[in-house]
C-alpha cells in the first residue's frame, strides 16, 4: 500500500484500544466519541479483511491478527513518538488560524483545549474574522470558512470539514410562554437571525409553513444568536452539533427535528503540502475531530 494512502486515523484508534483494552478508554484519549474508534476500526479491518477484535459482553477482545497487528503498530509508533522528541524544535511553534467568528465561539473556543493537551508544544493564535483568508506575507496557516455552495476560493486549497443542518432551538421558558407546540405557532413569535433573515424563511418552507414577514433580531454572528437565545429573546437556528453542551444541559431545546442544509465549513489553507509541522499538527486534528461528523 502506497504510504499515501496508509490509513493513519484507523491505525491510530486501533493502536489505542488495543493498548488499552476497549473502545470506551481510547475515546477517551483520542477526544472523539467512542461510535467513532468503533467505525475506523471496522474500516480498519474492512481493508484487512478479517477482525481484528472479538466483541464481547461488556467488551471486546483482540484476535490473534489483531494481536500480531497491535504489536507492530505500536511499534512504529513508538518510532515515530521518539522521532517527533528528536526533531521536536521542528514541530514546536506556532499556527495563526483565522475562523469565522459563529464557528470560533460555538466550536473552536470549547474544543481548544483538546488540541492544547496533544501537542503542549504548539501556540495557537486564533482570529475570528469572517472575510475571505488573504494568506499573503505568511502571517496567516489556516483559516476555517463556511460556504453555502461549492467553493470557488482563487488561489487557495480546501477540505470540507462538516455539513451544516440547522433546526430551531429556544428555552424551554420560550415555548412555555408562548404556548409554541407547532412550526406554525412558532411562526407568530420572536425569531432571531444570524447575518440575514434567509434561513428561517427556508426552514419555514421545509416544514411546509408559509414564512413569516421578515422581521426580528439580526445578529452578525452565531455567538451573539446563542446568548440571545439563552436569555429567552427568541428562537435561534442552529446545527445541533454547534451547541451541544447547551443542549445536554437542557439550557436551549430544539423541539423540531426537521433540519434545513446550510452549506458546509472548510479548512482551507494556501497549500496543505507546504504547511509548517506545527499547522500540519492543527489541520490534522480538526480534520480528524469531524471524521465523525
Amino acid at each position: 500500500m502506497k504510504r499515501a494512502r496508509l490509513p493513519l486515523t484507523a491505525l491510530r484508534a486501533f493502536e489505542s484500544a488495543g493498548r488499552l483494552g476497549g473502545f470506551s478508554r481510547a475515546a477517551e484519549e483520542l477526544y472523539v466519541s467512542q461510535a467513532a474508534i468503533s467505525r475506523q476500526i471496522r474500516e480498519l479491518e474492512s481493508l484487512i479483511g478479517q477482525p481484528l477484535f472479538t466483541r464481547i459482553h461488556r467488551g471486546v477482545e483482540l484476535t490473534e491478527k489483531g494481536r500480531a497487528l497491535l504489536a507492530d503498530v505500536t511499534l512504529s509508533f513508538d518510532r515515530i513518538d521518539a522521532a517527533l522528541a528528536d526533531a521536536g524544535q521542528q514541530l514546536a511553534g506556532s499556527v495563526k488560524v483565522s475562523a469565522e467568528p459563529t464557528f470560533a465561539a460555538l466550536w473552536l473556543a470549547p474544543h481548544i483545549q483538546e488540541f492544547r493537551h496533544l501537542h503542549p508544544e504548539i501556540d495557537v493564535e486564533i482570529d475570528a474574522d469572517p472575510r475571505l483568508a488573504e494568506f499573503r506575507g505568511g502571517g496567516l496557516d489556516l483559516a476555517v470558512r463556511h460556504s453555502r455552495g461549492e467553493t470557488r476560493w482563487a488561489r487557495v486549497e480546501s477540505n470540507r470539514l462538516m455539513q451544516t443542518r440547522s433546526r430551531p432551538v429556544m428555552t424551554k421558558d420560550f415555548i412555555d410562554r408562548h404556548h409554541i407546540a407547532s412550526a406554525a405557532d412558532l411562526a407568530l413569535h420572536p425569531l432571531l437571525h444570524e447575518e440575514s433573515r434567509s434561513g428561517w424563511s427556508d426552514w419555514f418552507r421545509i416544514v411546509g409553513v408559509e414564512p413569516p414577514a421578515e422581521k426580528g433580531t439580526v445578529f452578525a454572528d452565531g455567538g451573539m444568536a446563542l446568548q440571545a437565545a439563552l436569555r429567552g429573546h427568541g428562537a435561534a437556528l442552529f446545527d445541533p452539533r454547534m451547541i451541544d453542551g447547551e443542549l445536554v444541559s437542557g439550557a436551549l431545546v430544539a423541539p423540531f427535528n426537521r433540519e434545513c442544509d446550510c452549506g458546509a465549513y472548510f479548512i482551507v489553507a494556501r497549500s496543505f503540502a507546504a504547511l509548517s509541522p506545527a499547522a500540519r499538527a492543527f489541520a490534522d486534528w480538526i480534520e480528524a475531530a469531524f471524521d465523525e461528523v
